[in-house]
């Protein structure tokens, strides 16, 4: 029997940290989740039929329609129509969807060794800009400004 007593207590986790194994797509989506509850309140009635999704990779065929060749190379996908190109009388169509890949995703943050709530927060927040419209460029410029 150990005497619990005399053993130093753990180191806390972070707050929004990981610590241990790789976090499963379960844990992914809720970082996901969390992110989203901490947009600006002027976003959230345009964010709200947004579907999000946690894969592993992205599939050959999503990877050779954007000139992606090696898997490890797609953090995140936004599918839909942009805000800034729709119409009122267009209706029916599919959610608009962004799927984060978790293999690239704890790829990037071993090598960056970023806090993966942060880098999940990131590519989410960067495909949302997909969203509203932004191009690749609109978003690494703003990124720039900030």
């Amino acid at each position: 029997m150990t005497d619990k007593s005399a053993q130093p207590d753990p180191a806390p986790v972070p707050p929004g940290g990981w610590m241990g194994t790789a976090p499963d797509a379960d844990a992914l989506f809720a970082m996901a989740e969390a992110a989203l509850d901490t947009m600006p309140p002027l976003f959230a009635p345009h964010i709200k039929g947004v579907v999000v999704s946690v894969e592993e990779f992205a599939d050959d065929e999503t990877l050779k329609s954007l000139d992606i060749e090696h898997p490890y190379d797609l953090t995140g996908l936004y599918e839909g129509r942009p805000l800034t190109e729709r119409s009122i009388d267009q209706s029916g169509g599919m959610p608009d969807r962004v799927t984060l890949y978790r293999v690239p995703i704890l790829v990037e943050w071993i090598e960056t060794g970023e806090r993966l709530d942060t880098l999940v927060r990131h590519v989410l927040i960067h495909e949302i800009g997909h969203h509203f419209g932004f191009s690749d460029d609109d978003m690494h410029a703003l990124e720039d400004m900030a």
